[in-house]
């Protein structure tokens, strides 16, 4: 039976109220892995996941489903497929010796031995059990060499109510975890979500502060295809999958738009059309329960994110706007793209209805009063604002 261990990271530091948060998180955690067998147990400060024996019904997936499983969990530190022995010296030790011999076989040279005791009736301290745990390795592993600065491997040992022996580091069997807090427990909120690189990337961060996610997505049949709106439901379903889930509504904005084309002076259009979004998002955030919006602004990235223009588009809506990306600059947007796997499908070629209306000569620093005066001559009404065309 495989068995993976799992480090708390921020969970750690929360105070009487640190078991609701570990609740949450193993909620998701057994949601992620349902249908594989495992079973998660707990401890002070650690997480495990049991993989289910031969015999036990276990499928030969199993056991990706469940490391993928635990490279999308939001609220952990790291985890590692662990070794699981007898709390004996000898036992700790040929355990040890067996990461060890893993290790050089991957190519790893150097290494080191980090050990905690928390159980303080085992007969070696933990310097003890490094020390003759590290004899042993380059007695029996004569490829690898101890480096205690900055070796490429850690092998780690934990005394607890069990000896468990594993590797500390990436590769094969380990991962460095996302962190954050675990995905339920800081309330609920409407993402706006286009099929661009920044939004998606505003979803996840607020994800991984705890936040269960809704988005809605403004299309405009025909001039935006319908390549552009299944772009943005493959973009919906990979925050799902950090997310446990995202529920998608789509907005046609076809009259919305043209309604603004029509009466409005170019240069104003897109901070109208991104106020209508705004105003539509809140009604239906409200009536899906959400607490705030969520939208990819970055400060002055665009000309509608210049500070006067984000006031103008944000005049509508009284419930918060979180922006999570308004410090960040472009390269650090894209690398964040590319660590969860948004990137790809956001470069596809399907602009959204942004792009599609945006002026040529776009105003820089939008007047509030002059943004409310030119919005309200639209005469846009609630119907209009809220056509929601599908959601799931």
């Amino acid at each position: 039976m495989d068995t993976y261990l799992l480090k708390l990271g921020e969970l750690t530091l929360k105070g009487g109220n640190r078991r609701s948060f570990e609740r949450t998180l193993r909620r998701n955690l057994e949601a992620l892995i349902r249908g594989t067998g495992a079973r998660v147990e707990t401890t002070a400060g650690r997480f495990y996941v049991h993989a289910a024996g031969d015999g036990e019904g276990r499928d030969a997936g199993a056991g990706k489903r469940i490391e993928d499983a635990l490279d999308h969990l939001i609220g952990i530190a790291g985890w590692a497929k662990t070794r699981v022995c007898e709390k004996a010296v000898g036992a700790v030790i040929r355990a040890c010796v067996e990461e060890a011999q893993a290790l050089a076989a991957g190519g790893v040279e150097t290494f080191k031995i980090e050990a905690r005791r928390t159980d303080k009736r085992f007969p070696l301290d933990s310097y003890g059990i490094a020390r003759e745990a590290g004899e042993a390795v380059l007695r029996e592993v004569p490829a690898l060499k101890v480096d205690v600065r900055s070796p490429q491997r850690i092998i780690a040992v934990e005394i607890r109510e069990k000896a468990y022996v594993y590797t500390e580091g990436h590769g094969p069997g380990r991962s460095s975890g996302r962190r954050g807090l675990p995905v339920g427990c800081a309330g609920r909120g409407m993402l706006l979500l286009s099929g661009g690189i920044d939004s998606p990337v505003a979803g996840y961060m607020m994800a991984s502060r705890g936040m269960r996610l809704e988005a809605v997505y403004f299309h405009a049949y025909p001039y935006t295809s319908e390549e552009a709106r299944l772009k943005v439901v493959r973009l919906a379903e990979i925050l799902g999958s950090y997310a446990l889930g995202v529920r998608l509504h789509t907005v046609n904005f076809t009259e919305v738009q043209l309604r603004i084309k029509e009466k409005a002076p170019p240069e104003w259009h897109t901070i109208l059309l991104r106020m209508a979004m705004m105003e539509a998002a809140e009604t239906l955030a409200r009536r899906r329960r959400c607490q705030c919006l969520i939208t990819g602004e970055s400060l002055s990235q665009v000309a509608s994110q210049t500070i006067e223009n984000i006031a103008c588009t944000g005049s509508r809506v009284s419930l918060p706007i979180l922006r999570p990306l308004i410090g960040m600059d472009k390269d650090a947007i894209i690398r964040s793209a590319e660590a969860i796997g948004t990137y790809e499908t956001s470069i596809l070629p399907y602009p959204d209805c942004c792009v599609l209306f945006s002026p040529p000569h776009p105003i820089l620093r939008g007047d509030r009063e002059e943004a409310r005066r030119l919005y309200e001559s639209l005469s846009l009404t609630p119907e209009e604002l809220n056509m929601t065309l599908e959601a799931g």
